[in-house]
C-alpha cells in the first residue's frame, strides 16, 4: 500500500513538475515582447505604415512620435491582422530594429504564447493531478486571452 502511495506521490510531483515548466516557458516566451509593452514609458513610441510583409516579418514606414534619429530597415513581427497600408502604434525594441504593437492589440498579442501554455498545462492539471476545477480555470484563462487577442487584432 505504501508502495502505491509513493508512485502515487510521485506521479503527482512530475506532472505538477511539467505543468509549472509549461507555464515558465510560455510566460518566458511571452515577456520577450510583453516587457516592451508593457514597460513602456522611456522607450521610442511611434507609428509604422505598412509597406510589405514577408514570410515571418513586415516592413514599411516608421514614423516616430517624438524627434528620434531617421531610422530604416525597421521590422515587426508578422500577424495574420497586418496588412498592407495598415498604421500599427509601436514601440521600438532598444538596441533592435525591432518594433512591437502596443496598445491593447499588442499586449494580448504579446500574452498569446502564455495563453497556449495555459492551455496545454490545463490538460496535465485536469488528467495527471486530477484538479478539475483548478484545469478549468486555467483553460478558461488561456482561451479568454486567445479569443480577446484574435477579437481584438
Amino acid at each position: 500500500m505504501s508502495m502505491n502511495r509513493a508512485l502515487l506521490g510521485a506521479r503527482r510531483v512530475a506532472m505538477g513538475a511539467i505543468a509549472l515548466l509549461l507555464l515558465v516557458a510560455g510566460f518566458w516566451a511571452s515577456w520577450e515582447s510583453a516587457q516592451h509593452v508593457v514597460l513602456a514609458k522611456g522607450r521610442e513610441h511611434g507609428t509604422l505604415t505598412v509597406a510589405a510583409c514577408g514570410e515571418d516579418t513586415c516592413t514599411g514606414r516608421y514614423a516616430p512620435k517624438a524627434p528620434a534619429p531617421a531610422r530604416s530597415g525597421l521590422t515587426i513581427e508578422k500577424s495574420m491582422a497586418v496588412e498592407k497600408g495598415a498604421v500599427l502604434n509601436v514601440v521600438l525594441k532598444p538596441g533592435t530594429k525591432e518594433l512591437v504593437r502596443t496598445g491593447p492589440a499588442g499586449a494580448l498579442h504579446a500574452w498569446l504564447p502564455f495563453a497556449g501554455a495555459l492551455l496545454l498545462a490545463s490538460i496535465i492539471i485536469a488528467g495527471g493531478l486530477a484538479l478539475p476545477r483548478v484545469a478549468a480555470a486555467t483553460a478558461t484563462a488561456g482561451a479568454a486571452i486567445t479569443l480577446a487577442t484574435f477579437t481584438v487584432l
